[in-house]
């Protein structure tokens, strides 16, 4: 399950779906670090980017502990600090992305962000469409069936149900 980082996200997780793996969202992750730069050392400058992309490397290469306390070390700094600090203590089980890629997980909501644009998107929002709710539930489910490969058994599936 990928995710921001916010607590009512990882409540539907745990009520809906308790045995998955929860994952923060990497870009959600490094967009608290390259915002925190901005906040210590100014919106352009390059000291914001070097600091940023130091945690981002430690995020990316599993080391936590220096991470964590390189955020400790600007608390007193700005209020920013101890919000990030918190959002990576709170998080640090779901930023485990060494591990997770490992797994073959992935760690981005970005791939399926783009496929829901492609799948989904185009085929709903072409010129002059006009969709119910219903109407439109249907379509994605054909075209989704469709895209995976899955569209014989889709329709295998439905006629089994319609004989019952």
């Amino acid at each position: 399950m990928l995710g921001d980082g916010a607590l009512w996200i990882w409540n539907i997780a745990d009520d809906q779906f308790p045995d998955a793996t929860q994952i923060v969202d990497r870009y959600h992750a490094k967009q608290h670090l390259s915002d925190l730069g901005k906040a210590l050392y100014g919106l352009t400058a390059p000291r914001a980017a070097q600091w940023a992309d130091r945690r981002k490397e430690e995020l990316d290469t599993g080391r936590f502990p220096a991470l964590l306390t390189a955020i400790r070390r600007q608390v007193t700094r700005c209020d920013a600090a101890r919000r990030c600090l918190h959002y990576f203590q709170t998080n640090r089980e779901r930023m485990r992305y060494p591990e997770f890629h490992a797994q073959g997980l992935c760690t981005s909501t970005g791939v399926v962000e783009a496929g829901c644009k492609v799948a989904i998107g185009t085929r709903l929002k072409r010129a002059g469409m006009h969709w119910t709710k219903q109407g439109a539930n249907a379509i994605i489910a054909l075209r989704c069936s469709k895209l995976s490969g899955r569209f014989q058994d889709f329709w295998e599936r439905r006629s089994e149900h319609w004989a019952a």
